[in-house]
């Protein structure tokens, strides 16, 4: 499926949206609890984080250019750092309006009414945030994974909101009410504050997780039984996209046509894996000193000291230009 055509999703989350704040608001407006207009402000947020989704996954959907040569497939974070931030903006609201209830209890009216409408918006999340978490799942993309783990929230929220008004219907316990709000704003938070972290970290290069590298070292242990080597890999994630680099240390009295096939058979065994990734190769010799010295993450220029004597091509000894004394 084509990057593009997630944007169906986005639209599927932002008509569950829509559908859910009318729902919602009536519930609250026939209730009167603290609790449902709790629900109804995050399906607000719902709404946002869904346009926003739609506006993000547009953008990774287009391919390399010549500003973003390696895509914009990174635009996934912003979309779910975005709603995460709204997700905790929602929260202090929420809280605030339970506060000022518990300082001020109202009874609440029209209690059978209002579950009916309450559950009805939580069935319709329910439904679409399965839709979306298997469709992230399945295209790995984290916007949607994002407001997917958003709407479940929401359903559990409401399912927790709603066991509070029948309680206070039944006991005329008003202080319930804004004490399950309080409540259903500490479990937003943490969701929010989940996914501000992940949008960050993806942002920030984070190398791919522990299961995905796992999968690709039993790829090279394949290879190493055949007496191929590897060191220096880098790997990151950008939402879909993974990004794979390491040196190939090979025989040195290998023909550059039998290394070179192994690098691209390499190459192809990791596409077929994990389907859209970059993969970035390097080949070494083994037998040479100087293909250890960019183990290290960072290649510090000063460090690299090659030896003219085995700096040659066909023989012939090839210059070696010395740093410059202004680069530090």
């Amino acid at each position: 499926m084509l990057r593009s055509s997630l944007t169906r999703f986005a639209w599927l989350s932002i008509a569950a949206a829509i559908c859910t704040i009318g729902l919602k608001t009536g519930a609250y407006l026939l209730t009167g609890s603290v609790g449902l207009l709790s629900d109804a402000v995050e399906s607000v947020v719902n709404l946002l984080g869904a346009l926003m989704a739609l506006w993000m996954l547009t953008i990774a959907a287009r391919p390399a250019d010549e500003s973003h040569m390696f895509g914009h497939s990174k635009a996934e974070y912003f979309a779910s750092g975005v709603e995460g931030t709204l997700i905790l903006v929602a929260a202090t609201t929420i809280a605030y309006t339970a506060i000022q209830r518990l300082i001020h209890p109202q009874a609440l009216d029209q209690v059978g009414l209002g579950l009916v409408v309450s559950i009805a918006a939580s069935a319709i999340n329910f439904f679409v945030a399965r839709t979306l978490k298997a469709a992230g799942k399945k295209y790995n993309s984290i916007t949607l994974e994002a407001n997917s783990a958003h709407l479940f929230t929401d359903v559990w929220t409401s399912v927790g909101v709603i066991l509070a008004v029948i309680v206070v219907s039944i006991s005329k316990w008003t202080i319930i009410d804004p004490m399950i709000a309080l409540a259903v704003s500490a479990n937003i938070i943490w969701t929010g504050v989940h996914l501000v972290r992940r949008s960050v970290s993806g942002l920030m290069d984070a190398s791919m997780p522990l299961n995905e590298l796992r999968e690709v070292e039993g790829i090279l242990d394949q290879y190493r039984q055949r007496g191929i080597d590897f060191h220096a890999m880098r790997t990151r994630q950008s939402a879909s996209r993974r990004f794979i680099s390491l040196h190939i240390l090979v025989p040195g009295d290998m023909s550059v046509h039998d290394a070179h096939h192994i690098a691209e058979n390499l190459e192809y065994d990791l596409l077929n894996l994990f389907g859209e990734a970059a993969i970035f190769t390097h080949l070494e010799p083994v037998d040479d000193e100087i293909s250890s010295d960019d183990i290290q993450l960072d290649r510090i220029l000063a460090d690299r000291k090659p030896n003219p004597e085995q700096a040659t091509t066909e023989g012939t000894p090839v210059e070696v230009v010395d740093k410059p004394d202004d680069i530090e």
